[in-house]
């Protein structure tokens, strides 16, 4: 269960993502549970992910912000593995590098931009750029054949 500093702190970003999303990135908290969030990436042009939609999840602590939130992607993309925790400076794998000032949106926009790198991380794979194509193109019919995606994104209508 959220805090009451997190409910309104998550609350109030939500608001703002909607009116403002950063690029080729949508997000939104389960109507349930305030700290599940699901976001969807749309590869950007340009790089290997172009047009692939990748869903994932972020689970925040109920002591957010002073904590940051887990980070998972579940679509198939060819950079992170599926359903495993990300370490990265901006995930609970490193609260000590955490900023208590960053938010969803800068959650998101850093993975987003981790995502287009190489940089290797526990939760990382290594392929080739070829099989990230594939995997973008897969990725639509993956999302809308995942059961998760079913049922947490309808409320994306998509």
């Amino acid at each position: 269960m959220a805090t009451r500093e997190a409910y309104r702190r998550l609350t109030r970003e939500y608001k703002k993502l909607s009116l403002n999303p950063p690029p080729y990135i949508i997000a939104k908290p389960l109507d349930s549970n305030i700290l599940e969030w699901h976001y969807i990436i749309t590869g950007p042009p340009d790089s290997p992910y172009h047009n692939g939609e990748y869903h994932g999840v972020l689970i925040f602590p109920p002591q957010y912000p002073y904590l940051p939130p887990a980070i998972k992607m579940i679509t198939p993309n060819g950079r992170f593995r599926t359903n495993y925790r990300l370490c990265l400076s901006i995930s609970d794998y490193h609260p000590k590098t955490w900023s208590s000032a960053w938010g969803v949106s800068t959650i998101l926009t850093g993975l987003l931009s981790f995502m287009l790198e190489d940089t290797r991380t526990v939760g990382s794979i290594e392929t080739s750029i070829e099989d990230k194509i594939e995997f973008s193109k897969k990725s639509k019919e993956y999302n809308r054949n995942d059961p998760v995606f079913k049922g947490k994104m309808i409320f994306f209508n998509i």
